[in-house]
């Protein structure tokens, strides 16, 4: 008689485990169906951003035949006008002409509007970027891993898990014989607040693809639980980790994306001020670079940039800086000194906020003798490269001609 009780209470606890499992699968399915909403936004995203693409092509195709009759014809001007050959030598005129009309078209585009077909463009990104947003930061996160997996994953490249002294790390390959000399160290993005190896999925593949290089990406500690100098120091963990496998600092080229177009930075003046060798070259995706947000681009493209916003970008400057001084080159690497730096290579969207970010680097990087080249890619918007479109792929193409240029 006394059985009777306690078959019952099996048979509770068996529907409580039952009703857990429930919840967890209804969940899931959740999570699939935004995931599915999120891919099917992102293909349509696609049609609208390589329809775009492909008309600001042609566009800038006529503004580059424009600008070279103009050069022409100011060059017939100069020699008309009887410049003599005790002045600047015709190759220094040259170049300082080309460099003058280079900088005016960017602080041109640093300030200029944006066209309605583009707005309209950037309203739909806004859209899709909506899905991963999330005001609970550890929900965000999970987000992006799913994003991560979802369009990140290829059947051809291999994902390597490694421990680097407690810390994450993942190694991607491609599943084919690839070069072995040299390789890349990856550091994400994500506001140091967010972000992870599985979320940078949908840079480093492209990157393993495109190159047929390793890329090595580490999950560097997040802010605010684990505000700077965090990062940095784990940046320094991931690069000597690649030390005692036996790469030479030559061997590496060290690339980044947002935040952690800004950790490759300040690794790189942490290397220098420390006297080690510096990597082959710096490859970096919308790198953020001055936590002083005092570009002119965060007024001037505040309403079209679809992924950033000032309030946003305040709150991963407190949550990782805090009081500290944010003019100091390891927080915001734009003041740093960047003599004897490795050749490098930014792009950078047209439509985002952090435009003046990578604008300035730039200059900071020609003003230091430092071999340089700057892509601001029209129309396009914070970190494009991870999207699924034609726009992405050619970024990445550039990506790898940069890489294989410096490996030479």
């Amino acid at each position: 008689m006394r059985l009777k009780p306690i078959r019952a209470a099996g048979k509770t606890e068996a529907e409580k485990t039952q009703a857990e499992a429930k919840k967890t699968q209804t969940e899931a399915e959740k999570t699939q169906t935004e995931a599915e909403k999120t891919q099917a936004e992102a293909e349509k995203t696609q049609a609208e951003a390589e329809k775009t693409q492909t008309e600001t092509e042609k566009t800038q195709a006529e503004t580059e035949k424009t600008q070279t009759e103009t050069e022409k014809t100011q060059a017939e001007a100069g020699r008309a006008a009887g410049e003599s050959s005790s002045q600047m030598p015709e190759g220094q005129a040259l170049t300082a002409q080309r460099q003058g009309t280079e900088k005016a078209e960017l602080e041109k585009l640093e300030t200029e509007g944006t066209d309605k077909r583009s707005q309209n463009l950037m309203q739909l990104i806004r859209r899709v970027h909506g899905l991963v947003e999330n005001t609970d930061l550890e929900k965000h996160r999970q987000s992006q891993d799913h994003i991560g997996t979802i369009l990140g994953n290829a059947r051809d490249i291999r994902y390597r898990e490694v421990d680097i002294g407690g810390m994450y790390g993942e190694w991607v390959s491609v599943e084919r014989a690839h070069m072995k000399k040299y390789v890349i160290l990856h550091c994400h993005g994500g506001g140091y607040s967010t972000g992870s190896s599985i979320y940078a999925r949908t840079l480093t593949s492209k990157l393993a693809a495109s190159t047929s290089m390793d890329v090595l990406c580490f999950d560097y500690r997040l802010a605010p639980e684990n505000p700077y100098p965090a990062a940095l120091e784990d940046g320094m963990k991931a690069w000597n980790y690649l030390m005692l496998l036996g790469y030479g600092a030559r061997d590496v080229i060290l690339t980044g994306d947002s935040a952690g177009g800004n950790l490759a930075l300040a690794l790189v003046l942490r290397l220098k001020q420390e006297g080690r060798i510096l990597p082959r070259g710096i490859l970096l995706m919308s790198p953020w670079t001055d936590l002083t947000s005092s570009g002119k681009s965060f007024q001037t493209k505040a309403d079209v940039d679809p992924v950033l916003n000032r309030a946003y970008i305040d709150k991963m400057v407190e949550a990782y800086a805090g009081d500290r001084d944010l003019e100091n080159p390891f927080i915001s690497p734009l003041y740093g000194d960047f003599g004897g730096f490795p050749p490098a290579y930014i792009q950078v969207g047209e439509n985002e906020i952090l435009l003046s970010d990578s604008l300035r680097l730039h200059q900071a990087f020609v003003d230091a003798n430092v071999p340089v080249r700057l892509d601001v890619c029209p129309g396009m918007w914070h970190v494009f490269q991870m999207s699924p479109m034609k726009a992405a792929r050619t970024a990445m193409d550039k990506n790898a001609e940069f890489i294989f240029d410096i490996c030479r």
